[in-house]
Formats: structure tokens, C-alpha cells, sequence
């Protein structure tokens, strides 16, 4: 059975956006498990090259045409895409991914609270920062995350920022076809770094069925599944949705790496998924809305 925009019942484009985030996430479970094998960095490459590999197949980004105008905005929408998964990987190696996740939503939440000055946001801001006080390691006892990972995790944020910047900027009208491009730049510069800081394990046969799946799980699939939530789904709900993510990392840390997070941990979890779902909720409305997103 086929539906059409119209036709289609409205718990079905919500459905495929919860398919992709915890296909996004169990992606990113997935990979930390082959940490041990060619650690954080030779990830990253596998990840970019094949993830690359297949939205140029699927897009053909040389097709596009972008202005003058578009080029240094897609040159750095490029480098934030592979500086953001290759900081988000380092992070994962020392904290747990709902953390990392948790931490990494700050970048995408400043640039919603940046842009609106009015009194509502005062009130995300707080929660933002209450959450981030209780996730980050601020105390003495080994219950807090370790302060490189929470570091790398924030970095990777602030690459999602720029990314986001960036993408408008760069040429929201061809749609993920921009993501191929920006994508293509990430892995022209990160695979091979992240290559070298590999160990020779990159090069076995037993990694690229683990990388491949990775690369299906982290990019392809989530990227089209959102695609059709987002053109069915009002802004608003698509964010609010989106908000819940940290939330499905832990609890993809928890199932598939044994991550238990402590109750302060988890109440942090909340702080910051309620400032983005109400940073969300209030944004005034605008005439036309384009979300450009690449998860860790």
C-alpha cells in the first residue's frame, strides 16, 4: 500500500523520524565497538569514506552548481561535517554516548537561543546550563564524565553549529545533495587523517563489513528517513522530535555497550532535552523552513 502526502496518517512520518534517530544512534553504539580494533580516528574514515561513497552515488553532488558566493560557506559546511564526527568519535572514547550526545545538542541549541532575544529563552538558557553543570565534570568523585571526552564532545557541538551556519549559507536549495557535497569535502580531508592515526587494522577485510553497516545506519538511511519526516511534519514537531535524541543515545548505551548512567546523569539528560524540545517550540515561525542535518 502507497501513501500519499495527503493520505498519509499522521503517526507515520513520526515513526520513520524515531526509526532514524535509533538508527542514528545504534549506528553510533555500533561504531564505538570498533574502537578496540582501529580506535576513534581510523572510525572516522571508515564512516566518512563509505558514508561519502554513498550519497555520491545516491545524490551526485557534481551535478549541483553553487555561486561564488556559496563556495567558502560549502568549504567550511564541509570541514565542520568531518570536524564534528572525528570530535564526536574521540568523545565517545572515554564518556558514554547519551553524555556525548547530550553535550554535542548544546551546538544546535546556542544557534536557536542566538537567534531570539526574547524573555522565554532566558528560561532554555538556564535549563541548558543546569544540564551541562551536571554533566560536566565539576566534582570530585568518579561518578562525573572525564573532562578530555566532555571536551571533544562540546568541540564536536560547536562543529554542529558551524555546520548548521554554514549549510544555509552554502545552498539549502538542492537539499541533502548539499550533504553529499559537504560530505565529499569532509572525507577528502578527514579520511585521510584519519588513516594515518589508525592503526594498520583499517586495512583488514573483517572492518568494512562493520564500517559499511556503520555507514548505513549513521548516514544513508537516517539521512533519506528524515527527508520523509521532514516534508510531512510541521518545523515545530520535527525539532521537538528531534530533542528526544539524547535521551534514545542512552538508552543505546545502555542496551548495546552496558552505559549506565548515574540519576544525576539522567536528570541532566532532561534539562537539556526539555531546553532544546522549548527552544523549539517558542522560535517564531518563518515563511520557509530547510533542516540540513549529518549526525555523529
Amino acid at each position: 500500500m502507497q501513501f500519499t502526502a495527503d493520505k498519509m496518517p499522521r503517526w507515520l512520518p513520526i515513526m520513520v523520524l524515531l526509526i532514524a534517530m535509533i538508527s542514528i544512534q545504534g549506528g553510533a553504539a555500533l561504531a564505538k565497538t570498533l574502537f578496540p580494533l582501529v580506535g576513534p580516528q581510523g572510525v572516522t574514515a571508515v564512516r566518512l569514506g563509505l558514508g561519502t561513497l554513498i550519497l555520491v552515488i545516491i545524490f551526485k553532488p557534481w551535478r549541483l552548481r553553487f555561486s561564488p558566493e556559496q563556495r567558502l560557506p560549502l568549504f567550511f559546511y564541509g570541514l565542520a561535517l568531518g570536524s564534528m564526527n572525528y570530535l564526536f568519535y574521540l568523545s565517545l572514547k572515554t564518556i558514554p554516548l547519551g553524555v556525548a550526545v547530550a553535550l554535542e545538542f548544546t551546538g544546535p541549541l546556542a544557534v536557536a537561543l542566538f537567534a531570539s532575544r526574547r524573555t522565554v529563552d532566558f528560561i532554555w538558557v538556564i535549563l541548558a546550563v543546569v544540564g551541562l553543570w551536571f554533566l560536566l565534570p565539576l566534582g570530585k568523585d568518579i561518578t562525573h564524565v572525564d573532562l578530555a571526552g566532555a571536551a571533544y564532545a562540546l568541540g564536536a557541538g560547536a562543529c554542529w553549529a558551524i555546520y548548521i551556519i554554514a549549510g544555509q549559507k552554502a545552498g539549502t536549495e538542492h537539499g541533502p545533495a548539499t550533504v553529499a557535497a559537504g560530505s565529499l569535502i569532509a572525507a577528502i580531508i578527514f579520511v585521510p587523517l584519519g588513516a594515518l592515526e589508525a592503526s594498520s587494522s583499517i586495512l583488514s577485510w573483517a572492518v568494512l563489513p562493520i564500517g559499511l553497516t556503520i555507514a548505513i545506519l549513521s548516514t544513508a538511511l537516517p539521512y533519506s528517513l528524515e527527508m520523509i519526516a521532514l516534508t510531512r511534519l510541521p518545523t515545530r514537531t520535527f525539532g521537538t522530535l528531534m530533542s528526544v535524541e539524547p535521551a534514545l543515545a542512552a538508552l543505546s548505551g545502555i542496551i548495546f555497550l552496558g552505559e549506565h548512567l548515574t540519576l544525576v546523569q539522567w536528570i541532566a539528560l532532561f534539562f537539556i532535552i526539555v531546553a532544546s524540545a522549548g527552544s523549539t517550540l517558542t522560535i517564531k515561525p518563518e515563511p520557509k523552513v530547510t533542516r540540513i542535518d549529518v549526525k555523529e
